[in-house]
């Protein structure tokens, strides 16, 4: 079974934590050790030394009896929890502070056994059946060395200690390793459990899976990314979509002329269409050929349209409007529509990409004539605003769906109103419009209601007369 990055850094943690206890363990023991018996033999060393000053009095010539010193030896060792004895330098006992080993002699006595060591540790020379720290200070007088105040504690007492202090070490680093443990779930799962989904979402969409969603739902940094990257899937799914169904678009308007053409011609060399009709059908050719131009075109103008660089100047854009209204009087008299045109000044300048613009008005005005009824009027308005321009070309045409209107703006979108009239459009007319704008840096509404009109509504910065 293959363990996840989690799983094998918890058992790495738990290994490090067991190795780094006993490694804590085998320190602290030793130096707790040390500690202790130096200092407990530099305590027994001071009450030594004190001992000592006192029984070399007598040996200064002072009149102090052994006797009298026995009951202060007693209470010093019964203080300290040690045995103490005064030696001769022959190694005999002399003096013994449970009074029972008066009179022995230590075999093997060597005073310069401790080395440059005030203590040592052991039996003491085969004296006892345990181990004693045991501590001795010379007895001297008249410069001479008569004797020795040893002292022993037994190293139970050192050992009882120092589990003591190692007990509270212990102590202290399983609660370490405990809270450090804690902090190490907590971690799995404010940090590792949502990157670990973020990271699988991220590949999930790296395969193509856009519809997978990042289920982390908290209120900070991992919860805003997750979020972030579901909000990015649903937008590449929704391009995706979008790229699917303008191929598709295209696809289908291509095909349509395509065919008409193919079945014309292929009608005309079999001798299906006579001679005398081959001219009609051949000029439907021609007009078939016409939209795939005009269809071709389009799509070329609206993926050129953010990579060219704007040429902006100022300009009149009420004598734009005029000519290019002057331009569909052929279209207008077919159905006799006129076209109104609204000025709050004679002239009105703008800035903005003259060719470009005048697009857009092209555009919007052939879109209002072209589902406009016979016998309608087309209204052409400007007005200024807080320093903007606002056109608006206002139709009484067939006017659009409330739920169609989002969407108009689409690449090759044609709302189901418009299918029986736009039957030379491309879809594509509206989308360069927007396109426009927006590279201008500014938007395009529209105001509409099903069997009274459409209007188109966009804004230009307010210019200057060069």
């Amino acid at each position: 079974m293959k363990l996840s990055l989690y799983l094998k850094f918890i058992l790495a943690y738990i290994v490090f934590g067991i190795a780094g206890f006993v490694a804590i363990a085998t320190i602290s023991s030793h130096l707790t050790y040390s500690y202790l018996v130096d200092s407990r033999s530099q305590t027994l060393y001071d009450e030594a030394n004190l001992i000592a000053s006192t029984y070399s009095t007598v040996y200064e010539g002072q009149n102090i009896s052994l006797a009298e010193s026995y009951p202060q030896l007693k209470a010093v060792a019964t203080f300290l929890n040690a045995k103490i004895w005064v030696m001769d330098r022959n190694g005999k006992i002399i003096v013994d502070a449970e009074n029972k080993r008066v009179s022995d002699i230590i075999s093997d006595f060597d005073p310069t056994a401790t080395g440059n060591k005030s203590y040592m540790v052991g039996n003491y020379f085969n004296s006892f059946d345990e181990d004693y720290l045991s501590v001795s200070a010379p007895i001297t007088g008249n410069f001479r060395t008569y004797g020795y105040v040893v002292i022993h504690l037994p190293m139970v007492n050192v050992t009882k200690s120092q589990y003591h202090i190692l007990n509270i070490v212990y102590v202290t680093s399983l609660i370490v390793f405990l809270l450090s443990l804690i902090i190490l779930i907590v971690f799995q799962r404010i940090v590792y459990s949502p990157l670990k989904k973020i990271t699988d979402g991220a590949k999930a969409y790296a395969e193509g899976d856009l519809k997978y969603e990042i289920k982390v739902h908290s209120n900070d940094e991992m919860g805003y990314l997750a979020a972030t990257l579901n909000y990015m899937s649903d937008k590449l799914d929704d391009t995706e979509n979008y790229q699917k169904k303008f191929i598709s678009n295209v696809s289908h308007d291509f095909r349509s002329p395509l065919t008409s053409i193919k079945g014309y011609l292929e009608a005309i060399l079999d001798g299906t269409i006579p001679p005398e009709m081959q001219e009609k059908y051949l000029t439907r050719v021609i007009d078939e050929t016409n939209r795939l131009t005009k269809l071709t075109e389009s799509i070329l103008s609206l993926d050129s349209i953010e990579s060219v660089k704007l040429n902006k100047t100022s300009f009149d854009i009420n004598k734009m409007i005029r000519d290019t209204a002057g331009s569909f009087e052929v279209q207008c008299n077919s159905k006799n529509i006129t076209i109104e045109l609204i000025f709050s000044n004679v002239s009105q300048y703008v800035i903005g990409d003259y060719t470009k613009i005048q697009q857009v008005l092209y555009n919007l005005i052939d879109n209002a004539i072209k589902f406009s009824s016979q016998n309608s009027s087309i209204i052409v308005q400007t007005s200024l605003k807080k320093e903007k321009i606002f056109i608006s070309v206002k139709d009484t045409g067939i006017g659009i769906a409330k739920n169609e209107q989002s969407k108009v703006f689409d690449r090759f979108y044609k709302s189901d109103l418009s299918r029986g009239k736009d039957k030379k459009g491309t879809g594509l007319g509206l989308a360069i419009v927007k396109e426009i704008l927006q590279t201008h840096g500014e938007n395009i509404d529209v105001i509409s209601t099903v069997g009274v009109g459409t209007e188109f509504i966009f804004s230009l910065p307010a210019g200057k007369e060069n």
